[in-house]
């Protein structure tokens, strides 16, 4: 019994010792113009500033691509899906789809390193908030040019938007002319 009172002793000046050393420490650091992370960067109304080498989210052209799912075999995590179909009386391929899937992409950059017409570049969007996973999956092939290849941001609106479009917004550069 009396080892057991000593126990519990022994927690309790343990346990007054660590909130001393947390209290002197909060005390000498203490600074009342510090204001929490919301006040500071006032998020979701102001995006946070990125760096510039950040990677984001993929902008991906769909007028440029051939079709040649090189950014596909170098994804080490396999979250790039290309869809595409040969078109008769006419060299190469079609676009049908191009996935990226945001809840599996690691963000490595590797997508982008081989591909031979640059049509897929890293981004510096980052919130593409939604409350569904499905929301997390983008068809660029389905997006406006404008906002799958960088004027306008990849937002989750618009990707909602796009996934009601049954087919690609431009037929890629092999299109007739």
């Amino acid at each position: 019994m009396r080892s057991w009172f000593r126990d519990i002793i022994d927690v309790v000046v343990t346990v007054a010792k660590a909130m001393l050393v947390s209290i002197r420490y909060w005390i000498k650091t203490y600074d009342p113009k510090r204001r929490t992370f919301t006040e500071h960067y006032e998020f979701p109304e102001l995006p946070l500033v990125v760096p510039a080498r950040s990677r984001g989210f993929h902008r991906y052209d769909l007028t440029t691509c051939v079709a040649c799912e090189a950014c596909a075999r170098n994804c080490p995590a396999g979250c790039i899906y290309v869809g595409k179909e040969r078109v008769p009386g006419r060299k190469g391929f079609q676009i049908t789809s191009f996935t990226i899937d945001y809840t599996k992409c690691m963000f490595c950059g590797l997508c982008t390193e081989g591909c031979p017409s640059d049509c897929i570049l890293m981004g510096s969007s980052h919130d593409l908030s939604c409350y569904e996973r499905d929301g997390c999956v983008v068809d660029f092939s389905r997006l406006p040019v404008e906002v799958a290849w960088g004027q306008a941001t990849l937002n989750p609106t618009v990707v909602a938007h796009s996934k009601r479009i049954t087919r690609p917004v431009h037929e890629g550069p092999q299109k007739q002319k």
